[in-house]
């Protein structure tokens, strides 16, 4: 999943939000020296990010949406259904949320920008541009999408072609549509119990 999924199965705890914007920019085991200084909710953040990540590539349904573009883009087909499915989310974010999604990408905006001394620096150009930009508002638009991939394709140490992808996910728009309903709910579900039982470990 992409920063607005992540962002959105972090539930309303600040700590754990801050933590699952965090999940890739914080590598190894969480126990060591350097991650120690990382607040218990943050770590419990980074925790669900990486158990989001475990989840997804794991489960069947996503793995038919990768396999659909993996003779074109080989490796790279998860990284561009991780994007689908953002847009997809942005795109029916009513379906999940009481909260408009204009109304909760600001409050979150505003989160990151109060607390952006917790988080590492190498984030820091990443946040800028999120906020200025509104990428969650943007995941809604074909525009935002085309752009998003166009920035990872330009991260990338090779060719890749993502960027065109857009006219893939146009194509079989209702194909990606229906396997993401089926799939997101589970993992509303699984993240759910993981906060729960985060929640418990502190009473």
């Amino acid at each position: 999943m992409n920063f607005l999924a992540h962002t959105f199965l972090s539930g309303d705890d600040d700590d754990i939000k801050i933590g699952n914007l965090m999940g890739d920019f914080i590598k190894g085991n969480l126990d060591n020296e350097q991650n120690s200084l990382i607040n218990k909710g943050i770590i419990n953040g980074i925790i669900l990010h990486r158990a989001i990540d475990s989840f997804t590539d794991m489960h069947p349904v996503v793995r038919k949406s990768i396999h659909r573009l993996q003779p074109k883009y080989h490796k790279c087909a998860g990284i561009i259904v991780d994007v689908f499915y953002d847009h997809l989310l942005a795109k029916n974010f009513s379906d999940y949320s009481l909260i408009s999604l204009p109304v909760y990408s600001q409050s979150f905006y505003r989160l990151i920008q109060e607390r952006k001394n917790e988080m590492p620096v190498n984030i820091e150009r990443l946040i800028h541009s999120m906020v200025t930009r509104d990428w969650f508002n943007g995941y809604a638009t074909s525009q935002g999408i085309e752009w998003s991939l166009k920035g990872i394709s330009q991260r990338l140490r090779f060719v890749s072609g993502i960027e065109n992808a857009t006219e893939d996910l146009k194509r079989d728009y209702d194909l990606y549509l229906e396997e993401f309903r089926i799939f997101f709910p589970e993992l509303i579900s699984y993240c759910q119990d993981i906060l729960a039982k985060q929640q418990n470990a502190k009473i």
